[in-house]
């Protein structure tokens, strides 16, 4: 049975976001909206974590859980999933912050 999900990507290749709007509606720019079955649901999905490399993406589609849905991430991100007792939480993660590199010089 046919249900609706929505995936939200963040500096993804285009040609992601051209196949994702052969099955979704993009709503926003990075927001796609669409009701699928599981099959087209999880295929689509599966594409996605392959093709995100740099960027990111989320998926979430409803679910038989205490919260109605359940999300995947892909990618890199600071927003993390997290189980807690059954809850899905978002962790957040520091910013990384590049190595300084200092220049020492003796007087």
């Amino acid at each position: 049975m046919p249900s609706m999900a929505v995936i939200a990507t963040t500096a993804v290749p285009d040609h992601l976001r051209g196949a994702l709007s052969r099955w979704m509606m993009e709503v926003v720019p990075g927001i796609f909206v669409g009701t699928l079955s599981a099959r087209v649901r999880d295929e689509l999905w599966t594409s996605v974590a392959e093709t995100v490399h740099d960027g990111q993406a989320v998926l979430i589609h409803p679910a038989t859980n205490e919260q109605g849905y359940t999300l995947r991430t892909a990618g890199t991100r600071r927003r993390l999933p997290v189980d807690f007792d059954g809850l899905t939480l978002i962790r957040m993660t520091g910013v990384v912050q590049p190595e300084r590199v200092m220049d020492l010089q003796t007087p």
